[in-house]
């Protein structure tokens, strides 16, 4: 059975609350998504979904809710 390979954000530090990312299985293409707080849930991403989304947060189009 294929195991993702999770990697964390460099941005998150040694902390656990922190975006991790997986390549799918090869031939599924896209990219997992999930928070390193709750792993059992993962959201599947297109790679320019992905893009996109990045572009959103790195341009300040996100704010934190709560």
């Amino acid at each position: 059975m294929f195991q993702n390979t999770w990697q964390k954000s460099s941005y998150s530090g040694e902390g656990s609350n922190c975006v991790e990312l997986a390549a799918r299985v090869e031939g599924e293409g896209g990219v997992l998504l999930r928070e390193s707080d709750d792993p059992s849930i993962a959201v599947v991403a297109s790679c320019g979904a992905l893009w996109e989304l990045l572009s959103v947060v790195r341009g300040g189009g996100v704010r934190r809710l709560g």
